[in-house]
């Protein structure tokens, strides 16, 4: 990497945003922090722009920066078998979600638009005034995971990864200090295998043990704004080069996966 690529970060601080900084600088990347969630003054033509930083910040610089910012489809985690899901998962339109007269977790696949959380039926769902009726969102089966882990997938493998859950309760650390790796690693290489061809090259994947021991997918995310708990800083950047980068050196298997500004 040369000084002439840049490494744009959004305002809000964050752990993993520091040690991105760090881990830029120490391959020659200019890290430099957005202002007010827009490019700042003079980043046209400072470089060739990677991105770390959320929807909000890719939707407003991402076309002015030409950066293609890769994404799940919002649909995979409810297109993948009940065998890795582990539950029933549907991708519907919120419209749709508001009819729901049983509990059901309900989440935005990427943007967080609303709370993703447990919801008692559809009527308890932000209404028409706050939302259009064709958002997109996820409805799935309620179920508990006993641990959960975040997975930093390059090509189809695991790059690093890190638990990050125990439980209801925060609890990074590195995958491989973890007692459950070996199985962490197997499932995920099972999952990434179905997956072939519906993800982006560079991508998040959150995967766990359910209450009745079966593993499963949580979700997928975008690398450029996924927190990385107690991955390696320099393999989690490697994985956000990829993720968000200059459109000219994305590779065309990937260019589907682009994601498209939400305002």
């Amino acid at each position: 990497m040369t000084q002439d690529r840049v490494l744009l970060l959004a305002p809000r601080a964050s752990d993993t945003r520091r040690r991105l900084s760090e881990a830029a600088a120490g391959r020659g990347l200019r890290a430099v922090t957005a202002e007010g969630w827009s490019a700042p003054d003079g980043a046209q033509g400072a470089g060739r722009t990677h991105l770390y930083g959320g929807p909000l910040l890719a939707d407003t610089v991402a076309r002015e920066l030409d950066v293609a910012a890769l994404e799940p489809p919002a649909d995979w985690l409810a297109r993948l078998p009940l065998a890795l899901t582990g539950r029933r998962v549907e991708a519907v339109t919120l419209a749709e979600a508001r009819r729901l007269r049983r509990p059901a977790f309900v989440k935005p696949p990427t943007d967080k638009f609303f709370p993703a959380r447990i919801y008692p039926d559809g009527s308890r769902l932000p209404g028409p005034d706050a939302f259009d009726d064709d958002l997109p969102v996820l409805v799935s089966d309620i179920v508990r995971f006993d641990r959960e882990y975040r997975l930093f997938v390059l090509d189809g493998a695991v790059h690093d990864g890190s638990r990050y859950a125990v439980g209801p309760r925060l609890d990074p650390l590195p995958l491989d200090l973890d007692p459950g790796a070996a199985e962490a690693r197997a499932f995920a290489a099972d999952l990434l295998a179905a997956a072939e061809g519906s993800l982006p090259s560079a991508a998040v994947v959150d995967i766990g043990p359910l209450a009745d021991g079966g593993w499963a997918a949580v979700e997928a995310n975008p690398a450029w704004s996924s927190g990385g708990y107690a991955c390696d800083p320099e393999r989690v950047l490697d994985v956000v080069l990829r993720a968000a980068g200059p459109r000219a050196e994305t590779a065309p298997a990937d260019l589907p996966f682009t994601r498209t500004a939400q305002r």
